[in-house]
């Protein structure tokens, strides 16, 4: 018989976890691993830090949450857990109710939007697990409203979004205030230079565990291109969503596109709401609170919540804007096509956006299949831009910056994505 084989007989209990945590995981409804959780909860139970290479999606919270939760269950001490963004951050500390409520797990969620006495409450009880973006905990650190001293695991997970949103400084700064030696485990999506730095500097002798190549899309995805005049993007969004029943979520690129396409959604009868960094933390919640229970049907998001949603049965992706950044993309299709079901994710692009589209496809490795209707009623008749354009110009640096945001305020973009965090 096989490991592999093995592996699906036991379900967890091949991977070094304790009785009673197996029998709780057992209860919560979680049977099988997956294949994140095989490599990363035996390694990380032995202590060894880890680097988990993984889209969103692949049970990446379970994989860090069951070995921190034994260790403190030990050790006693304390762990921490840097995201990205609000939305996140609640929902690891769900993650982490569900399974540590019955041994007596006691956390404190540190994010921006939320009343700083609830806060300043749970961090008196003496929490075993803080949950933080990176902003506010650094606001804790300088009021000295927190301590580390006795962290003792820290894992940062959506590592790479983290510092797109210009949160290097600030988890570099958390790294340096946590005592050593340490057990640190970072988990990311994609490994640009910047990640590479970060790794090389606060892990130690980390297993590299990378369960799918950067830039590979779920396999349950169907997805579609539709090249379309702009002018004619609303028209055919809402024939696309008539003609699809399964709830969707709709990305666009501001947050001001947001809340219109949502209130034209709205005013064509369709259950929609919105999730961007105007509203506030309980606005957010209540919309994803809606979309996720069935009251909406229909979220229109911007790229920052790409990957701060975590609902199951997603049946479509639509890419209204495309992203500038290819690997946005990836993050965007992801929220469909989980745990095994099927999806759809269909994007729309202009003529000039034709170079953009090479750029994703040469990432992904694929040449993404066209659509269009057959009358041409939505036909883009504008020329198609050459390579070389300005719109188009690629982007040599490496760095996650478009043309528009590096020179139209890329700085103030970036404040606006760690006010969503903060």
């Amino acid at each position: 018989m096989t490991h592999e084989q093995t592996g699906e007989e036991l379900g967890f209990a091949h991977l070094g976890i304790a009785p009673k945590l197996q029998s709780i995981i057992h209860s919560a409804g979680f049977t099988t691993p997956t294949p994140i959780q095989q490599k990363a909860i035996p390694v990380a139970i032995e202590g060894r830090d880890v680097l988990g290479i993984a889209q969103t999606g692949t049970g990446k919270t379970l994989a860090f949450s069951i070995p921190l939760i034994q260790r403190i269950a030990k050790e006693k001490g304390r762990a921490l857990i840097l995201l990205p963004t609000r939305e996140l951050a609640l929902q690891v500390d769900e993650s982490l109710k569900a399974i540590g409520r019955a041994i007596g797990l006691k956390t404190a969620v540190l994010i921006g939007g939320m009343n700083m006495n609830i806060q300043l409450r749970a961090l008196r009880n003496n929490p075993h697990v803080i949950v933080a973006t990176p902003g506010r905990l650094n606001d804790h650190l300088d009021r000295k409203t927190v301590h580390l001293d006795a962290v003792h695991t820290i894992v940062l997970d959506e590592a790479d979004l983290m510092l797109d949103m210009g949160f290097g400084p600030q988890i570099k700064t958390i790294l340096d205030v946590v005592p050593k030696p340490r057990q640190t485990m970072l988990f990311s999506a994609t490994m640009p230079s910047e990640m590479e730095k970060l790794t090389s500097r606060y892990l130690v002798d980390p297993v590299r565990i990378e369960i799918a190549r950067a830039g590979v899309t779920p396999e349950k995805i169907t997805q579609s291109l539709q090249y379309i005049g702009k002018e004619y993007k609303g028209k055919a969004l809402h024939e696309a969503l008539s003609n699809h029943d399964d709830s969707a979520i709709v990305f666009v690129r501001t947050k001001h596109s947001a809340k219109k396409l949502c209130h034209d959604l709205r005013a064509q009868n369709h259950k929609a709401t919105e999730i961007h960094s105007n509203l506030s933390l309980s606005q957010r919640r209540a919309s994803l609170d809606g979309f996720k229970s069935g009251k909406h049907r229909i979220l229109v998001a911007t790229d920052i919540a790409a990957r701060g949603i975590d609902v199951a049965n997603i049946g479509m992706v639509i890419n209204y804007d495309l992203p500038e950044n290819p690997e946005d993309y990836i993050h965007r299709i992801g929220r469909t096509g989980r745990a095994g079901k099927k999806g759809q994710a269909l994007s729309y692009a202009t003529n000039a956006q034709r170079q953009l589209v090479g750029r994703i496809e040469r990432l992904l490795n694929i040449r993404i299949p066209t659509v269009g209707d057959d009358e041409k009623k939505y036909r883009d008749t504008t020329p198609i831009a050459r390579e070389g354009s300005y719109e188009h110009r690629p982007n040599r640096g490496g760095a996650k910056r478009t043309n528009y945001s590096q020179n139209f305020g890329y700085k103030k973009f970036q404040r606006s994505r760690q006010s969503f965090a903060r």
